[in-house]
Parts: C-alpha cells; sequence; structure tokens
C-alpha cells in the first residue's frame, strides 16, 4: 500500500469484510465483536491508515476548524491574541484558519464570506477600524455559526464578546496623571465607531470631572490607530498655549513616536510633558524614559475567546454561554515617564 492513501476499502477487501463493518470497527461501535475490531485495527496500523479528514468532517458536520479574522497580523496586539487562540485550538484539536482586514471594511467582509466558504466551525474577530455595522455577519447568524468578538467588537445579540474594561483602564491612567499633579491632560483617541475608543475616551473625561478638571476640547484629538499622523499631532499639542503637561496616547507605538518627537523640540519628559501608552508593547520599558502603559492582556483575550467559541460548540454548555460578555482586567504599569513627583 506504499505510495498511496490506505483506504476503508482497501482494509475491507483485504479482510473480506463490508465496508460498513470496518467503518464501525475503526470507530469503536459497540455492534462490532471484539475480535472483528481487534483484526481491523491491527491491520489499519500495519498499512498506516489515516482517516480522511474531509470524509469525517462531513460526518461529523464540522471541519474542526475555527476562523479568526484581525485587523492586522503584524500587529503585536494582535499577534499575541492569535497565540493564545491557537494555544486552546491546538489543545483541543481544533486548526485555525486566520485572515486580515487591513482595516478594510471591505476586505472583513470578503473574509466573513471566505470563513463561511470554508465551513468553520466558528468565528473569533476583532472588527476594523471602518465598520460601523454588522449586516455581513448575518448570514454567519443565520447559520447559526457561533461567533465570539474580542477587543473591538460590535452591537450584536447574536454573538459573545471579550473585552477589557477601556473605561476603567483609561480612567484609572487619568487618575495617575493627575495624581502626579498634572491639571492639562491630553488625549489622543482612537475611532468613535469603535467600543473601545469610545470606553477610553468616556474614562477620560470621566476622570476630570471627578478631580473637578476642566475639559478642554483643544486638548482632545481624534486618530487612527496607526502612527502616520503622530507628528502632525504632536507639531499641533506643541503649538498650543499653554502646552499640556501630560499626553495620553491611543496606543504604545504612538506614544513612542510622540515622545521621540517631543525631545527633538527639547521637551523634557516627563518634567514638562508626561506621557501614558495603552497596550505594553515589549519595548515600552527600554524606551528613554520607560513608558508608562496600560497593560491590555492581548494573549489572555485570545485564549478567553477561544474557550468561549469552544463552549458555543459544545451541545452541552452552548446554552449557557450564548451572547455571554467576558471582561478581562487590565492593569497600569507605571514607569518613569509619568512620574512627575518622583513617586509611584
Amino acid at each position: 500500500m506504499k505510495g498511496r492513501r490506505v483506504t476503508i476499502k482497501d482494509i475491507a477487501a483485504h479482510l473480506k469484510m463490508s465496508t460498513s463493518t470496518v467503518s464501525r470497527a475503526l470507530a469503536n461501535h459497540s455492534d462490532v465483536s471484539r475480535e472483528t475490531r481487534d483484526i481491523v485495527l491491527q491491520l489499519a496500523e500495519e498499512w498506516d491508515y489515516q482517516p480522511d479528514p474531509i470524509a469525517v468532517s462531513l460526518r461529523q458536520k464540522r471541519t474542526h476548524t475555527l476562523g479568526v479574522i484581525i485587523p492586522q497580523i503584524n500587529n503585536r496586539f494582535f499577534s499575541k491574541a492569535i497565540s493564545g487562540i491557537q494555544e486552546v485550538a491546538n489543545a483541543n484539536g481544533y486548526n485555525v484558519m486566520i485572515t486580515q482586514s487591513e482595516e478594510s471594511f471591505d476586505l472583513e467582509k470578503k473574509n466573513v464570506q471566505a470563513m463561511m466558504n470554508n465551513r468553520v466551525d466558528g468565528l473569533i474577530v476583532a472588527l476594523s477600524k471602518q465598520t460601523t455595522y454588522l449586516d455581513h455577519f448575518q448570514k454567519v447568524f443565520d447559520s447559526e455559526t457561533p461567533v465570539v468578538f474580542f477587543d473591538r467588537v460590535g452591537d450584536s445579540t447574536y454573538a459573545s464578546k471579550v473585552i477589557i474594561d477601556d473605561y476603567e483602564a483609561s480612567y484609572s491612567a487619568v487618575q495617575h496623571l493627575i495624581k502626579e499633579g498634572c491639571k492639562r491632560i491630553a488625549h489622543v483617541a482612537g475611532p468613535q465607531n469603535l467600543q473601545n475608543s469610545r470606553k477610553r475616551l468616556e474614562g477620560y473625561k470621566d476622570a476630570l470631572k471627578d478631580n473637578s478638571l476642566y475639559q478642554d476640547n483643544n486638548l482632545l484629538v481624534f486618530s487612527e490607530y496607526h502612527t502616520k499622523e503622530v507628528r502632525r499631532i504632536t507639531d499641533y499639542f506643541l503649538s498650543i498655549d499653554p502646552l499640556p503637561d501630560a499626553i495620553f496616547a491611543i496606543n504604545d507605538a504612538f506614544a513612542i513616536e510622540m515622545i521621540c518627537y517631543l525631545k527633538k523640540s527639547g521637551i523634557r519628559i516627563p518634567d514638562d510633558i508626561a506621557v501614558v501608552g495603552f497596550n505594553n508593547d515589549n519595548i515600552s520599558p527600554f524606551i528613554d524614559p520607560p513608558l508608562t502603559s496600560v497593560e491590555s492582556p492581548a494573549q489572555d483575550l485570545g485564549v478567553e475567546a477561544a474557550k468561549l467559541l469552544l463552549q458555543s460548540l459544545d451541545e452541552e454548555q452552548a446554552e449557557l454561554v450564548k451572547n455571554q460578555s467576558k471582561v478581562i482586567k487590565s492593569r497600569l504599569i507605571i514607569r518613569e515617564s509619568s512620574i512627575k513627583s518622583g513617586q509611584s
């Protein structure tokens, strides 16, 4: 049998049995005698019989494949999330199919259709920055294919969600800056069609309000998650009189580039302007000065999203986790970029 895949028909012909008997023996059915089962299994092992994955999936109505749609694979946050998803999937005998939307709504729609065409058992999705509605997921919901949104989630009653407490994370970051004596705190906010960006903005505003600090709209700038606008926004902040005494950035990549531009302009960090980022990238402790950042546990988000999806695929647990929202706690990692008073 060398040189080609061994089939059930091959085993059945050699043993002079029916293919149905061999199939039941390989599946360990109780209606096949132990003696017959042992003979079939011994020959299957000798001939290195491997089940046809397509045939198995058709019988089980499962492909044992989880679909993952993220904005960018080369983004450190999402690459960590993928590691968490694969860790859980591999441990439970599932494969992972990954696509990226490149922050494009149109490409995200195509990715969703591709996943359905490949009959994935379920979807784990972080939405693109352009996504404002979820109509392109309706076919997925209608087919009762489970969906778990994570980090960038949509408002849907048909899907589960795994998020961090973006409001509390933002509030804590601004509260820290206020304790360090900052009164003119600028914020680079993300796209407001995304729930996590809205929650961070709410946390920023409420922290100012609860500490009786005036919210100067000149200190609030909206941007995308990439760093193309860092120079323009930094120059804008430097044009304000009086200058902000702190900046809470949309993410660490943005904050790190901003620190570089500020230092080139003669600004001392944190003495003149304190800086706080978001996501706690690997490089953040090693810049000068080390960056204070909200730790967003991306791998944990991936792990919990995968666990929730697998529970949704389990008939006994599916109803218990239906449309569940799970919140993962974050924490503020305080470093020298924000310590004005010399105390953490």
